[in-house]
């Protein structure tokens, strides 16, 4: 006689994991080839005494454009993955380039995008030129074209080098 083992009963942590993985998957509407987990948007996802899926959200900013979209995502990659689901913006801490991850930085400088080179607790960090590679060619003789990008959250940078275009993820 076959007998069949008993499926142990799903504890939370296993369910914060998952739910984790689900959360962590959604892109960035802005910069598509990076996580909101790479950014490290994502603060954490807890699964609460009812339940229900709680993943708490620093936007990068608090006027950030993509904040709404980005919570929404997160909330429908948790009810996707079969959650209930509730989102929470938290302001404090508030978000800084430091909380982006290495595979991140990786991401964003494959993509055609510089990451920002320095910590964000730099007296110079929003201030002064910042000597940024090219993402292309990795030369560091680059020039800023103008402070802001294509989003605020980057500065328009040319590399003299290979003479390309490309955006620098500034550090904030």
């Amino acid at each position: 006689m076959k007998t069949m083992a008993r499926a142990e009963p799903v504890g939370t942590e296993f369910l914060q994991r998952r739910a984790w993985a689900a959360a962590a998957s959604v892109p960035d509407p802005e910069v598509p080839c990076v996580t909101v987990a790479d950014l490290g948007i994502l603060r954490s996802v807890e699964i609460d005494d009812d339940g229900v899926a709680v993943a708490k959200v620093t936007p990068t900013y608090s006027g950030c454009p993509a904040v709404l979209a980005i919570e929404l995502s997160v909330e429908s990659a948790l009810r996707e993955a079969g959650f209930e689901a509730r989102v929470v913006r938290v302001m404090a801490p508030a978000w800084t380039t430091d909380w982006v991850s290495a595979d991140g930085r990786e991401k964003l400088r494959a993509y055609g995008i510089a990451p920002p080179v320095k910590a964000a607790n730099s007296v110079r960090a929003l201030f002064g030129e910042t000597q940024v590679a090219c993402p292309q060619c990795g030369s560091q003789e680059t020039e800023r074209v103008s402070e802001f990008g294509s989003t605020a959250c980057k500065a328009l940078y040319r590399c003299t080098s290979c003479k390309e275009p490309f955006d620098y993820f500034k550090c904030i």
